[in-house]
């Protein structure tokens, strides 16, 4: 009868002590190359719905790499492939839209059943405590234009050894592109040209 009590306590004691891996301390960088963590790097787009509400999709499965020094931050480095294939929405019958093939041969409406995957490759870090503007090279069906995101610091630290012991960064960005000036100009102005990014980025070594 006593046994969930027991429990309770012993549950609630264990949470007391623990602690939250990462933390807002750039002194948890080590530096040098990290990856990619696909499972926890989302890029999350959102743009206008025929001027009546915002709408949100992710692209998740995001692979690629960090170089970055923690005494030359501005030096870093960022190349990251996007799989397009992989794109969510809240909407079964709008992710098949998105996907779906040009009708009668045509050029699809979106990205077809097998688009490319887009790329960022980083060009100019320009650095400010916590926060920076990276710039890079963002090709996005088959187009290549230079895209400016705001990011920002989020954490970072080491994973306890039950969970693999490995170091991971992590950092939140912003921005917008246009997706007309990649090719993708269907239904604009109806649905909105203009894209905001905003990012959750996390790498690990």
């Amino acid at each position: 009868m006593r046994l969930f009590p027991l429990l309770a306590v012993a549950l609630l004691a264990t949470t007391a002590t623990a602690q939250v891996p990462g933390s807002r301390n750039v002194a948890a960088i080590s530096g040098g190359s990290y990856s990619a963590d696909p499972e926890h790097t989302l890029v999350m787009w959102t743009l206008d719905h025929l001027g009546f509400t915002p709408y949100t999709g992710i692209f998740g499965g995001v692979t690629g790499s960090l170089t970055i020094d923690p005494k030359q931050p501005g030096a870093a480095r960022v190349d990251v492939t996007i799989p397009v294939l992989k794109v969510t929405t809240a909407s079964a019958g709008l992710t098949s839209h998105l996907l779906r093939p040009g009708k009668d041969g045509g050029k699809p409406d979106f990205f077809g059943p097998v688009p490319t995957d887009a790329r960022f490759v980083s060009t100019k870090l320009e650095t400010s405590g916590e926060t920076a503007k990276l710039t890079g090279d963002f090709t996005f069906n088959g187009v290549t234009r230079p895209v400016t995101l705001n990011v920002t610091f989020y954490g970072a630290g080491k994973l306890p050894p039950q969970m693999g012991g490995k170091e991971n960064i992590g950092f939140r960005a912003t921005g917008s592109i246009k997706r007309s000036e990649f090719g993708l100009g269907y239904g604009v102005p109806i649905v909105g040209d203009e894209v905001k990014l905003e990012i959750a980025a996390a790498f690990q070594k």
